[in-house]
């Protein structure tokens, strides 16, 4: 039997990043890659477009010869350019179409200091948010007099790499108080094959309470209400190393091996924090 277009997609649909993509976009029924003219079609399904100015997804060899960099591209023209059959790009539509007022704003930011710096060198903005894009993961806690305090201290152990306390001592607190949400495309690539050392770089976000309770696409709506406020109000990616790490394969319900907690025991992969890198969840 010839391989199917997606073998590599299916066999990692037991990792949480993975069963979210499926809940919302259903990869598995697609007979072959969506790619631009499918991604445009999972767009025009969206309620989501309705609330933002939503760009349009173009098969890359359509574009007219431009010397415009590709995150003007998106802002001067309203295309998203994609190469077909790739899945990094396809991951990328597939956050675009989830949260679309963040990637929006960053896009935006990135235009913003192509005006005034240049496209080269990369301002340390520019840098930090193509850092998010590639590779970030959104952390979700919930505004519960409950869980809140409890929550927040989770994530300052998180800061302070005490991997063994977050994800063993407290792993009921993961798909409870605290929640995940992929948000780097690349990522969302390496994780079709998995290896120790894959780490995101993560920021946390409060999101109203009930939250556990609602299904994935009114999740994520809030969530992209979130992230986006968040980093406008507190200019994120203007700070000095607004990101901090997270091994992605040590999160719970991302890696099967990861329910043993001598699978946190290896400090290559679950390295000890410097101490300037110390922050606190306000």
């Amino acid at each position: 039997m010839a391989e199917k277009w997606h073998e590599a997609y299916l066999n990692q649909l037991s990792m949480l990043p993975m069963q979210q993509i499926e809940a919302h976009f259903q990869l598995s029924k697609l007979a072959d890659w969506p790619n631009a003219d499918g991604l445009n079609l999972y767009r025009q399904q969206s309620n989501m477009v309705d609330i933002v100015e939503f760009p349009a997804f173009v098969c890359q060899s359509q574009l007219a010869q431009t010397d415009a960099y590709y995150e003007q591209i998106i802002y001067q023209q309203k295309l998203i350019p994609t190469r077909p059959n790739s899945w990094h790009d396809l991951f990328n539509g597939l956050i675009w179409l989830q949260f679309p007022k963040t990637k929006q704003l960053l896009n935006a930011l990135h235009v913003e200091d192509i005006k005034a710096f240049g496209l080269t060198p990369r301002s340390a903005r520019r840098n930090s948010i193509t850092h998010f894009d590639e590779c970030g993961v959104i952390i979700t806690y919930e505004k519960s007099l409950e869980d809140l305090s409890s929550a927040k201290q989770l994530l300052a152990k998180l800061t302070a790499h005490q991997w063994h306390e977050v994800f063993v001592e407290h792993r009921n607190m993961w798909g409870q108080g605290l929640h995940t949400f992929m948000f780097g495309h690349a990522n969302l690539e390496m994780l079709l094959q998995p290896f120790i050392g894959l780490t995101g770089k993560w920021l946390a976000v409060e999101v109203p309470q009930g939250f556990s309770e609602l299904c994935y696409k009114q999740q994520i709506a809030q969530v992209d209400d979130a992230l986006h406020r968040h980093i406008k109000q507190q200019q994120v990616f203007s700070q000095k190393k607004p990101l901090s790490p997270i091994p992605l394969l040590g999160i719970p319900e991302y890696w099967n091996a990861n329910k043993s907690p001598s699978f946190y025991q290896n400090s290559d992969y679950f390295r000890p924090a410097r101490q300037h890198n110390r922050k606190s969840i306000r």
